[in-house]
């Protein structure tokens, strides 16, 4: 066979079609070089284990795992130089999209499963696996009648940055050139920016500027805070999203920080010694991190929750025309001629991976000694909650690239524990019932989420969807189980959560797990339900929507953090002025501008996420120390966030005159 020719990503890759307009892969419809390939899937097999291995650990001792997708990018490429005949691109994005299921699977279990563990429920380890088995393979299932809609119809209209990255890290490394050596550049310097800065003392990672006194008494007097987290990684993020959507992100965290959260301070700070539900102290003693987390964070759940029923009703028509399809097929025997790039496992075959999942999770549930009536139950709330946070999932990781899988998880808890008690189910079988619910749900969502950008990639590049849903399970299965044995000899060897009196064992916090377990075990115990934040997060929604606005992404800037939403804007305003440079400039000097751009945001991505990760491994050192390098500023906090914030603008500054250098040198 032909080696296949590698070129750029056509025009309008990143652009909505025009009407007639048909978007072309780097690699054609008409070719069908090699892809699912023993290479590939023994790869992606193994670098999923390896990195469900190390999220595990990494999340549990430090709340914070690794980003898997594009660090196995990168791997990739240089996989494909060890063999005679180089690997194809598609093969790439195979090993890609397998050894990335580690990281979604890992995020879902480990949110929910340890708090098994941290309530003495001690599952069986067939249990833990099974629960990351199922949500794994729910999600999968979900997602595939979804795709034309977020992948295909949705083109241009969602910037998918994650995806973006992975793509551009994957095509520049194929092509080599300039083009490889500024990819490669960028992601170096990203790397050790995030590593230094995210992993010891050298300057401060988060800017809140409370060493001007105007700051320090807006916090103190309104609980008016501003946060920016300095890292490089984030500020790649916001130039793939762009402006519209950045400025759209950031205004929800505007939202919160200074119209929210000093709003219940000034009513509350009047109220005295009065506590108000769900809170368990008094306003006028809280700062402004209590106040969100007691309050504003189910705001923040209800309008993501809303959003993501929006998305199901949009993503209708698409989702009954997949059904069509497959009813075509059952009536005439065969299905419509499909291109290969638009090509997915038969929906037969997806309802029957439905059903055998439906009837493995009520199996589990009628192992919990509990009424079939409550089996049903269940097994509705985590088939609805799957396909329902499926959508969620898709869209927040196609706008943001950020899944909300711990406010979607409280969600579900919470709805559960308030319908099984209806039921009659309640104490530790209630509470390990929940859980494990909230379990499969969650793992659903992540993997769910994780997946929308592997086919966005694969569409961008040309892979065929059938073949990426096919080994994305084989990928789920194998970070399901070692996700499931990782966790099992953990609880063995550490103690999930706080100290036990008596108990030697060295504690991991397992910061996710510990708080649901406290969720669940107030819920299942009769506690009321604060019915209207939930409620006033809805109505935000449907304001947004009125208006014609993405509330999903304004739903995000709401529950996210303000420090990750400023520095998205922050890439979102420097991306227009680079596009603006080059609308300016036209031609293709004017192309090249905003390509050199999107590299060296991929650059930025994908080098924060590698640094990242080479980090949280050196975190689960038994004798790490933050302190192993620190500058003789750091505590100085003044200092240090003066530092942090000059080299940010140097990245900004690095990405301005990067994107411009080639123009530059050509006007010489």
């Amino acid at each position: 066979m032909a080696e296949v020719e590698t070129k750029s990503l056509p025009a309008n890759a990143y652009q909505p079609l025009k009407d007639g307009e048909i978007y072309m892969p780097l690699v054609p419809t008409s070719m069908a070089p090699p892809e699912v390939t023993l290479r590939a899937v023994l790869w992606g097999t193994l670098l999923c284990i390896v990195f469900s291995v190390a999220s595990a650990y990494s999340a549990l001792k430090v709340g914070q795992g690794m980003e898997a997708a594009i660090p196995i990018s990168i791997l990739a490429i240089g996989l494909a130089r060890v063999y005679r005949r180089r690997s194809t691109v598609l093969e790439n994005m195979i090993i890609t999209g397998m050894g990335g299921a580690s990281g979604s699977v890992v995020a879902g279990a480990v949110f929910t499963v340890p708090a098994l563990y941290i309530l003495h429920l001690d599952p069986h380890p067939v249990q833990t696996i099974f629960i990351c088995l199922a949500g794994g393979c729910l999600g999968i299932l979900f997602l595939i009648p979804l795709r034309r809609y977020f992948v295909r119809e949705m083109h241009g209209k969602l910037p998918f940055p994650e995806a973006t990255a992975i793509t551009e890290v994957l095509v520049t490394g194929e092509k080599g050139g300039s083009q490889a050596r500024l990819l490669l550049q960028a992601t170096v310097i990203a790397a050790l920016y995030d590593f230094f800065v995210t992993t010891f003392h050298v300057w401060k990672e988060y800017l809140n500027f409370q060493f001007v006194p105007a700051f320090r008494s807006l916090a103190d007097r309104g609980r008016m805070v501003f946060n920016f987290d300095a890292v490089s990684f984030i500020l790649g993020l916001g130039y793939v999203m762009g402006l519209r959507i950045s400025m759209i992100f950031c205004a929800g965290g505007i939202l919160v920080n200074f119209v929210l959260i000093p709003t219940i301070w000034f009513i509350g700070s009047h109220m005295g010694e009065v506590t108000v539900y769900p809170a368990t102290i008094p306003i006028s003693h809280m700062t402004a991190l209590d106040i969100y987390r007691n309050y504003v964070r189910f705001i923040g759940v209800g309008a993501i929750a809303t959003a993501g029923l929006v998305g199901i009703l949009k993503s209708l028509r698409i989702v009954v025309g997949s059904f069509g399809i497959a009813l075509h097929a059952f009536r005439h025997g065969e299905a419509p001629q499909m291109e290969r790039t638009d090509r997915d496992i038969p929906i037969i075959t997806i309802l029957l991976g439905v059903v055998l999942g439906a009837i493995g999770v009520a199996v589990f549930f009628g192992q919990l000694h509990v009424s079939w009536t409550v089996v049903a139950v269940g097994l509705a709330l985590t088939l609805f909650f799957s396909f329902f946070f499926t959508t969620v999932a898709a869209n927040a990781i196609a706008t943001t690239a950020n899944n909300p899988a711990s406010g979607m998880t409280l969600l579900t808890v919470i709805v559960s524990a308030i319908v099984l008690l209806k039921f009659g189910l309640s104490g530790t079988t209630g509470m390990f019932f929940v859980m494990a619910l909230a379990g499969m749900v969650c793992v659903a969502l992540c993997a769910s989420g994780q997946f929308i950008t592997d086919l966005k990639a694969g569409y961008w590049l040309g892979s065929t969807p059938a073949a990426q849903e096919k080994v994305k399970f084989i990928g789920v299965i194998a970070a399901a189980i070692t996700a499931g044995l990782t966790i099992i000899l953990l609880a063995k060897a550490f103690q999930f959560g706080e100290a036990v009196p008596g108990d030697s064992r060295q504690v991991l916090v397992a910061p996710q797990a510990s708080a649901l377990k406290a969720v669940v075990s107030g819920f299942m115990s009769g506690q009321p339900v604060a019915y209207m934040l939930f409620g006033i997060g809805a109505m935000v929604t449907v304001v947004l929507e009125m208006l014609g606005l993405s509330s999903m992404v304004f739903a995000l800037g709401i529950y996210l953090p303000l420090q990750l939403t400023t520095p998205i804007l922050a890439g979102g305003f420097l991306s227009h002025l680079v596009n603006k440079r080059g609308e300016k400039i036209g031609g293709q000097p004017g192309n090249t501008i905003r390509e050199r751009g999107i590299i060296i945001a991929g650059g930025l991505m994908a080098g924060g996420a590698l640094g990242g990760v080479i980090g949280a491994a050196l975190r689960v050192l038994p004798h790490f120390k933050e302190e192993w390098i620190q500058t003789p500023f750091y505590a100085n906090d003044a200092v240090s966030q003066i530092v942090s914030a000059l080299l940010f603008v140097g990245l900004c500054v690095y990405v301005w005159f990067g994107s411009l250098k080639k123009v530059s040198a050509e006007k010489q």
